[in-house]
């Protein structure tokens, strides 16, 4: 569809743009760019829309994403899981490889892509698993899976203990210049964890799950990075003395990039005090030393990009003892709204924000998108920044139901995503 968006506020952090222009897309493209009124009288729209007090941004990408299927649809499948994204203002998503079967091999990417393309919403970039069945005993064949679609490695719920390997992985994946991601959990640290390792926990009589578990294999990991000159991501980094690590890390130039969640942005261990299932995530809610490093990190760029670990689970393994719940949360359709927050309370600028959730994501996993140029694919989010709503759990499109932030009052959310110049999710 050859679409026109007019009067919108443009924001495009790959060319640090933040200013009223007009859109348009044509043949799943960026056409064309122009100050307000300024389009080529030539360029013939289908549809028009008006985005005045809209932002309009590159389609926001999520590259920690849990689809669960194949093997756990009564969760999730790939057509709710990519139709929430849409709904969420995402683009893109990454799909982590914890399935049942494990995505190993490429018959399961290719599976996993058939039925992607199937779906009118997001677009699906699967992660491989780094080990065989994700035992962290021996690599699966990076070249085949990334032939048949895969755009990284992860073996994403389980850290790649095994130091030998680790490295073996960054090496055999430099060779084919993809992404690593790590889970960064030592597991010997953390048997029968239930939360973060504190007085709370103390209290609550919950095991605990120290920082240090995650800072452990961060500083090993770093340091593997190093040696090799591998591009290394850190998934959801939830400490303190992990920020210290990345910011020094990124200093000598290691090719490293990382995640925060929203839930580690927003909550602390506060949110288990009633033992609330809903909070129960991995890893755990932790002090607010830390979220107050997770959220200034976020801001100066040592941490890149803010994905979900969108992880819904049925009442079957949430409403349940705390200790014997899933852990994990959704947040496909809360992460922009809790974004948009953060910018309300002056903790991002809005280009930051969107460079956190669509231009650095891209980058960080080099797939097309999170930019908005002439010629770049024609994936558009609209945002309504100044939309208020209540977060409401039962309106969402995901399967999942299990979030923390049910009945937050948010300022804005997305009303409009664009894929391939298709518009997927649209607002009423």
């Amino acid at each position: 569809m050859r679409i026109e968006m007019r009067n919108g506020r443009l924001i495009d952090p790959a060319r640090g743009m933040d200013e009223p222009r007009d859109l348009f897309l044509a043949d799943g493209r960026i056409a064309a760019d122009a100050p307000p009124g300024r389009l080529e009288r030539s360029l013939r729209a289908e549809r028009t829309i008006d985005a005045k007090g809209k932002w309009v941004v590159p389609g926001l990408v999520d590259m920690h994403v849990h689809l669960r299927e194949p093997g756990e649809e009564y969760k999730e499948t790939i057509e709710t899981g990519l139709r929430a994204a849409a709904a969420g203002g995402f683009a893109a998503v990454a799909s982590m490889p914890n399935t049942q079967p494990p995505n190993d091999a490429r018959s399961v990417t290719e599976h996993v892509l058939r039925r992607a393309a199937a779906v009118r919403g997001a677009r699906c970039l699967p992660i491989a698993a780094i080990t065989i069945g994700r035992e962290g005993k021996h690599l699966t064949e990076f070249g085949e899976l990334l032939e048949a679609g895969a755009v990284g490695f992860s073996d994403d719920g389980t850290c790649v203990a095994d130091a030998g390997l680790f490295r073996r992985a960054l090496e055999y994946a430099r060779s084919f210049d993809t992404l690593i991601l790590q889970h960064a959990q030592e597991p010997r640290l953390t048997v029968g964890a239930l939360a973060h390792e504190g007085p709370r926990a103390t209290r609550l009589g919950l095991a605990g799950w120290p920082s240090v578990a995650e800072e452990l294999i961060v500083a090993r990991d770093l340091l593997l990075a190093a040696y090799t000159d591998a591009r290394l991501h850190i998934q959801h980094v939830s400490s303190a003395g992990t920020v210290d690590l990345l910011r020094a890390a990124k200093a000598k130039g290691v090719r490293v990039t990382a995640e925060v969640t929203p839930h580690h942005l927003w909550l602390t261990d506060e949110a288990i005090e009633t033992y609330d299932t809903n909070a129960k995530v991995n890893p755990p809610l932790r002090e607010e030393h830390d979220r107050g490093a997770l959220r200034e990190a976020l801001r100066d760029g040592t941490i890149d990009c803010i994905a979900t670990d969108h992880a819904p689970h049925s009442v079957l393994e949430k409403v349940i003892e705390f200790d014997r719940a899933a852990f994990g949360v959704v947040g496909l359709e809360t992460a922009l709204p809790l974004g948009l927050a953060l910018v309300r309370d002056r903790v991002l600028t809005p280009l930051r924000l969107i460079e956190t959730m669509s231009t650095a994501p891209a980058r960080a996993l080099r797939v097309p998108g999170g930019r908005l140029a002439v010629g770049d694919p024609a994936d558009v989010t609209i945002v309504d920044p100044e939309r208020p709503f209540r977060i409401d759990p039962s309106s969402f499109v995901s399967m999942g139901r299990n979030t923390p932030f049910g009945g937050y009052e948010v300022p804005g959310r997305a009303v409009a995503t664009v894929v391939g110049g298709d518009i997927v999710f649209e607002l009423a």
